[in-house]
């Protein structure tokens, strides 16, 4: 019966961030769109690949540092085996 509650709650709590999530994520975006079109409005020939580029590094961090502590969990949870 516990462990039923737990999971309800779990998943209540769960889908209530992640329909928070899409309104932090526009915040961000209109927030980039703004830096673009005043950037435009000072130069015509503003060109957006810097922010692009910019963007995915940000993006790009979070993945190679999960990526670095799930192969580090995975080696000290699974040892080579000795070969005979």
């Amino acid at each position: 019966m516990k462990k039923t509650f737990f999971t309800a709650v779990f998943a209540l709590l769960f889908g209530l961030l992640l329909s928070l999530a899409p309104l932090a994520a526009q915040a961000q975006c209109s927030m980039c769109k703004s830096q673009v079109e005043a950037a435009r409005q000072e130069r015509d020939d503003y060109d957006v690949a810097g922010l692009n580029k910019g963007i995915i590094y940000i993006m790009t961090v979070p993945y190679i540092l999960m990526g670095a502590v799930g192969y580090f969990w995975y080696r000290r949870t699974h040892p080579k085996k000795a070969t005979a």
